[in-house]
């Protein structure tokens, strides 16, 4: 099954990364819209702070924090889109930077990040989900892939198969009567055929 982001705008993909995220365990999940309007300007490269829990082979627990920078594009993301995510990471440090894009970066992104890595040795990871690790995510997320219309073939309802399976039974019922006159010569009482 295809998965297609191309539907959303910017801020929906924004409210399906929180849902991902809260699908796969993340909590105090901090989508960092601050206004009601179309666009977040003021969210400084983290559209979602959260947190997720981690544990250790000796069985210890901790929470790990993530900034979370949503990109919606349709075309590679290029290097500059990544600056404000790293520049508040390495402000304030998380345990995690992660780009989440609805398509892919750039090979130019991909290569800043490398040299970003080996340069600067940050104190935190970076992290980033491209669309065939989100649509990998999304699988057996029926209720996330109907809720953001995100198949190339639409998802129908529990009750749309259950109208459709009714109409099928109803149209073989039909298919498979015979006339009055058989069911008469059958001896089936008059009162059924009436109903029929």
């Amino acid at each position: 099954m295809d998965m297609t982001f191309d539907r959303l705008s910017s801020t929906r993909f924004e409210e399906f990364c929180a849902d991902l995220l809260r699908a796969n365990g993340f909590v105090n999940i901090d989508w960092r819209k601050g206004t009601g309007l179309s666009t977040s300007p003021a969210d400084k490269g983290r559209d979602i702070v959260c947190d997720h829990l981690r544990i250790e082979p000796d069985g210890s627990q901790h929470f790990e924090k993530w900034f979370v920078d949503c990109k919606h594009f349709r075309n590679g993301i290029p290097p500059k889109e990544l600056r404000n995510l790293l520049a508040w990471a390495e402000a304030e440090r998380p345990d995690v930077a992660l780009i989440a894009a609805s398509n892919f970066l750039s090979n130019p992104a991909k290569e800043y990040l490398e040299a970003y890595r080996r340069n600067n040795r940050p104190g935190f990871r970076i992290r980033h989900w491209e669309k065939p690790q989100l649509a990998r995510m999304l699988r057996g997320k029926v209720s996330l892939q109907r809720k953001y219309n995100l198949t190339s073939i639409p998802i129908r309802s529990t009750k749309d198969i259950l109208r459709a399976e009714e109409e099928f039974f109803i149209k073989v019922w039909y298919g498979r009567k015979q006339s009055a006159a058989a069911y008469r010569a059958q001896g089936t009482p008059e009162y059924i055929i009436k109903g029929m």
